[in-house]
């Protein structure tokens, strides 16, 4: 756990981003980094252009700050839906998550942003995973990835990538408990009230 510099955490944003992917993790990261400013990170949305971005059941979100202009980054969420499949062919948005990589210790993923990471070359000979309707399109778009249909989430060191939609929050939760200890993480996920019992 850092006290001093402040460290950052960048939720990517597109056009038909999938709401509850970007939204769920901001949830749980940016009321952990609020509430405890002293854990020394900060959460932020970034997008190409910056400004509003429309996801992909309509609702508008307003990204902080650009790619440009956003702060150098310790951690990189690339959440996933309808709209990363435009992303798998194009070269822009590759190289700008290839130099990411190079340049963020901790790279994550939700649901279809890890076919991004794949698409980018990110996965070779890694073990990941997707949203269950995705696994197909993984093994496709990289054979050598090693996945893993059944898992919520993956933490493969400096790489993590977790399962479809709702699955982003549990792996959020586990960004906390991996940054700044368990006892944390069970605060955030007490206040947020995450104790999953599904009525069907």
């Amino acid at each position: 756990m850092r006290t001093k510099d402040k460290r950052y955490i960048g939720i990517v944003l597109f056009p038909d981003v999938e709401e509850l992917d970007a939204v769920g993790p901001y949830e749980v990261l940016a009321y952990w980094t609020r509430t405890f400013p002293s854990d020394g990170y900060s959460t932020l949305c970034i997008s190409r252009n910056g400004g509003m971005v429309t996801c992909a059941k309509g609702l508008g979100i307003h990204a902080h700050s650009s790619f440009d202009q956003a702060p150098a980054l310790d951690v990189l969420l690339h959440p996933g839906g309808v709209g990363t499949r435009p992303m798998l062919k194009n070269e822009e948005h590759l190289e700008w998550v290839r130099e990411q990589r190079t340049a963020v210790p901790l790279m994550t993923s939700v649901c279809s942003g890890s076919l991004v990471f794949a698409a980018a070359g990110l996965l070779r000979n890694r073990p990941a995973t997707t949203h269950w309707g995705a696994l197909s399109e993984l093994a496709k778009l990289d054979p050598t990835t090693l996945i893993d249909p059944d898992a919520r989430f993956i933490d493969d060191g400096d790489l993590v990538t977790s399962a479809g939609v709702s699955a982003g929050i549990d792996m959020a939760l586990h960004l906390v408990s991996r940054l700044a200890g368990v006892e944390r993480a069970r605060e955030v996920r007490r206040y947020i009230q995450y104790d999953p019992a599904p009525p069907v």
